[in-house]
């Protein structure tokens, strides 16, 4: 009975279909994640696959690869019925079932089971052949041994070959020890470091997409951002799912950028990606890293690329084990934008899992008035700034953007971005900035705020004028700041006024800094009589009369833009008249 195959026992048979499915993972994984092949190539060979059949497959991928194809499953079955060797490759409904066999981020993990199960081959092989020569009866003395060495020395040349050295994932304690982790530079702006990857989460309308996409545009075209110097030009990719093309076009000539002043910065909008938390989409987004060359890669918004439930916790297992792994494996940073949740001091919407492979978290919030605070919530290494206090400026012509107006600046103690919108002290900002003089009263702001277009209310710019006054008495060396030159464009956003650095936003644009006729008036001297009130018998015919008494103001009262005298003021209540 030498003549036969023997049955294989169970343990045998079971032994036997696990290392069939190692290899179908490693086809499957090369199918869906062209990526993946690369590493996978250093590790093993056609003939390291025991079953002959998906020797044949590996090989038609890594045709199509040389060639710079696609190596999806139906490229495959074409490349394989192309060279005539579908039918010893299992045939269209074979390779079909293999394509359903991805390792997601564990290529490398297959790939080595792969090779181990075909050195175990090789080396039963070795013991066999060693007996035989050792027990051979015309055994020459030390033969076994030198066929051990012949066989020693092959598998060191062909793992130098394939691996380059590098392959181990085995820390090398030396190289580890001798690298300064401390000396690591960070990248522009002083958020993250290369090869890292982090969320920046905020509040509906605080304006993330604004603030990295100038920094990455910046980045890209090694321009300094947030205080950071400049740096050489990073290749950029921004994959963006949320902005329309009007948008991103005047943002970006509002950030001062044009046709030829893009640099390394490459954007792709709703770009046709399959899901980033399914194998394909993972391949799809490698693919598009590949094509721009890019270093660092943004999601804008990371919520728009998945098809799982966002407060699922599986949803962001896959989408880093499917796309964001191969990318922090490939040595490529990644920003990823998301939305805060209802209860904004839990940090990002749905599941805690989303932010547990990030290095770093930042929370962007916006504080009124252009200021907005950039606040690192979580980092795994600590390297870097915590927190940024940032200002956003920006002008505006009528109803689009200034070209190079906009832009993100570190705010200083001068720039005092504390006074928010509709405060008492923001509109004295906006009042100042306006060249108003610290003596103009309420009717003279009031019609100043509704030339400029600033909305305030009464009682807010009541206040303001009683606390200009007050700081002309006391002295101010600013008290008569001067007036905007006519038909000068306004901001809308904090800017800087004459001898000041405070955050101001400026009449809209066609207005000047004063309303017609009431240029700023000079210093002078108060009334001698009356309180303001002109002394009998001196009636103008060319002045303004009161509204309380009907007699004409003086002439400085006039100019003061007060339309009653001061003792006419129904709200002081000294007229005889007054109820």
């Amino acid at each position: 009975m030498e003549n036969v195959r023997p049955f294989p026992h169970q343990a045998d048979r079971d032994g036997l279909e696990e290392q069939y499915d190692a290899e179908r993972f490693v086809l499957g994984t090369a199918m869906n994640q062209a990526h993946d092949i690369k590493t996978m190539r250093t590790l093993i060979q056609g003939v390291n696959f025991q079953r002959p059949a998906h020797e044949v497959i590996w090989n038609a991928i890594l045709t199509l690869v040389d060639r710079g194809d696609s190596t999806y499953f139906t490229a495959v079955i074409a490349e394989l019925d192309r060279s005539k060797t579908l039918r010893q490759a299992g045939g269209i409904n074979y390779i079909t079932q293999v394509n359903d066999y991805v390792g997601g981020g564990d290529a490398a993990h297959w790939a080595g089971k792969v090779r181990e199960a075909a050195d175990l081959r090789e080396e039963a092989n070795l013991g066999r052949l060693i007996v035989q020569r050792a027990t051979a009866a015309d055994a020459e003395p030390g033969a076994a041994i030198t066929l051990y060495e012949d066989f020693a020395k092959r598998r060191r040349e062909r793992d130098e070959q394939q691996t380059g050295g590098n392959a181990s994932p085995f820390l090398n304690w030396a190289d580890f020890f001798a690298t300064d982790f401390g000396k690591v530079e960070l990248l522009p702006g002083r958020l993250m470091a290369p090869g890292q990857q982090i969320a920046i989460v905020g509040e509906g309308k605080a304006g993330k997409s604004l603030l990295v996409q100038e920094w990455l545009w910046r980045m890209a075209t090694g321009q300094p951002f947030l205080g950071d110097r400049a740096h050489d030009p990073i290749p950029v990719l921004y994959v963006d799912a949320e902005n329309g093309h009007a948008d991103i076009q005047a943002r970006l000539i509002s950030y001062g950028a044009g046709p030829d002043s893009m640099g390394l910065f490459t954007y792709a909008s709703f770009p046709p990606v399959r899901p980033l938390d399914t194998p394909g989409g993972g391949q799809d987004l490698l693919r598009l890293v590949e094509q721009s060359g890019a270093q660092l890669v943004c999601l804008d918004t990371v919520s728009r690329f998945i098809s799982g439930p966002e407060n699922d916790a599986d949803t962001w297992l896959s989408l880093y084990r499917c796309s964001l792994l191969p990318l922090k494996r490939a040595g490529k940073s990644s920003v990823r934008l998301d939305h805060l949740g209802k209860d904004a001091e839990r940090g990002a919407r749905g599941s805690s899992a989303k932010t547990q492979d990030v290095d770093h978290v930042w929370e962007l919030r916006t504080q009124g008035g252009g200021a907005l605070t950039l606040k690192r919530t979580y980092t795994r290494t600590g390297i870097g700034p915590d927190h940024f206090a940032v200002v956003r400026q920006a002008q505006q012509h009528g109803d689009t953007y200034k070209p190079g107006g906009t832009r993100h600046i570190l705010m200083t103690w001068d720039t005092e971005a504390e006074h928010a919108e509709g405060t008492v002290e923001w509109l004295v900002d906006q009042l100042d900035a306006l060249g108003l003089p610290n003596d103009a009263g309420n009717p003279r702001t009031k019609a100043a705020l509704a030339a400029a277009r600033i909305p305030a209310a009464k009682n807010k710019i009541e206040a303001a004028v009683r606390h200009r006054k007050n700081r002309d008495n006391l002295g101010s060396p600013d008290g008569f700041p001067q007036p905007l030159p006519e038909g000068v464009p306004g901001e809308r956003s904090p800017g800087t006024s004459k001898g000041s650095q405070k955050p101001q936003v400026n009449h809209s644009p066609g207005t000047s800094g004063e309303p017609t006729g009431t240029a700023g008036s000079p210093p002078s001297p108060p009334p001698k009589e009356g309180k303001g009130e002109e002394a009998p018998g001196s009636e103008d015919p060319q002045l303004p009369l009161c509204t309380i008494c009907g007699r004409s103001l003086t002439a400085d009262w006039a100019n003061r833009g007060y339309d009653t005298h001061l003792g006419c003021d129904p709200r002081t209540g000294s007229h005889p008249d007054a109820a």
